[in-house]
């Protein structure tokens, strides 16, 4: 009898020790075969290099949403089934590289929007954004834009759902995390920019957005040919604690190394100006736009998934899930500088 009585409470402690995850666990499911997998369909010719307004665009935006449905993750408020519609975009027809033209004209589109809701602060809001678009095809030439920015997008997938199994096994944010897939980047930040004039979550709110474009290659002009490494632009321009975070959780978790080449204020490159995080930063949201650099094959149809590193995409991707999960679940807001 005396036994039976012990396996009783036994038994509960047991279960409990058997389904406590630690955030390294999650961070562990998202796997380099997993990105692979992801992004050799949606950078693959079927997708027609996903320009805005394109019927590959379409496609590419309904991958992006039967994902979200797969994986029980709630679509945006205010979306139309994950969509936030964007009408008569126009747009003005631009010299891509070496006389390859992109049309211009008036588009219809979409950003995709899913989210996370905050079990403590459902009200505070991190962003983490990605491009969804690309160039299109151009006298018969596919630009899959695998790294620009196919890899960002598959990358917001798995720590999307990372955070969905933390979420099922009871150890979700505390606060909200939305999911924004923002089209026409490539003409011009348009998509980004109809979000925060037509904000689904208050800006006030809006605690931080991180951005991630281009994270699936190396950068030949780097002198360290480490490929342990990652670009962060912006992190300490609006708020030195989130710089400050991002080091930390780096330190603890992926030691990559940060190299903030690009953050310099004079640096001609002007990557600052040059991805969505921007139309945040000048709402006063502060921001980490994470960045591998340019290669050969940035908008050229060259940019194809069988020349990603998908070791260092991972590795890159659990730094942004860390520092999502840090940010999210901490006590207190950041605070502006």
């Amino acid at each position: 009898m005396k036994k039976k009585i012990l396996l009783f409470f036994l038994i509960p402690f047991f279960l409990l020790s058997q389904t406590k995850k630690s955030v390294s666990d999650y961070a562990n499911t998202i796997t380099s075969n997993e990105l692979q997998n992801l992004l050799y369909v949606y950078a693959s010719d079927y997708f027609g290099g996903r320009e805005t307004g394109s019927k590959g665009q379409k496609l590419a935006v309904n991958f992006i949403k039967e994902f979200y449905k797969k994986n029980n993750i709630k679509p945006g408020q205010g979306t139309e089934d994950y969509f936030q519609i964007i009408q008569n975009i126009k747009t003005k027809k631009y010299n891509l590289n070496n006389d390859v033209f992109v049309r211009g004209g008036v588009f219809n589109s979409e950003n995709v929007v899913s989210v996370i809701e905050g079990s403590e602060f459902p009200d505070e809001y991190i962003i983490i954004s990605s491009h969804l678009d690309g160039h299109g095809t151009h006298e018969g030439k596919i630009f899959n834009g695998a790294d620009d920015d196919g890899s960002g997008t598959v990358s917001l997938l798995e720590i999307a759902e990372a955070f969905q199994i933390a979420v099922e096994d009871g150890n979700g944010p505390k606060r909200t995390l939305v999911f924004l897939h923002v089209t026409g980047e490539e003409k011009g930040l348009l998509g980004s920019a109809f979000y925060v004039k037509n904000p689904l979550y208050p800006l006030k709110k809006t605690m931080v957005n991180l951005n991630v474009d281009m994270i699936g290659r190396l950068d030949p002009k780097r002198k360290d040919k480490d490929s342990n490494y990652i670009y962060l632009i912006g992190s300490d321009r609006l708020s030195q604690e989130l710089h400050d975070i991002s080091e930390t959780v780096n330190n603890k978790y992926t030691q990559l190394k940060l190299d903030y080449t690009f953050n310099e204020e004079n640096d001609p490159n002007r990557f600052y100006e040059r991805s969505d995080h921007y139309n945040f930063a000048k709402n006063n949201i502060p921001v980490i736009f994470y960045f591998n650099g340019t290669h050969e094959d940035y908008h050229m149809p060259s940019d194809t998934p069988d020349k990603i590193n998908y070791d260092i995409l991972t590795k890159r991707s659990k730094l942004i899930f860390y520092t999502a999960w840090e940010l999210s679940n901490r006590k207190t807001k950041i605070k502006l500088n």
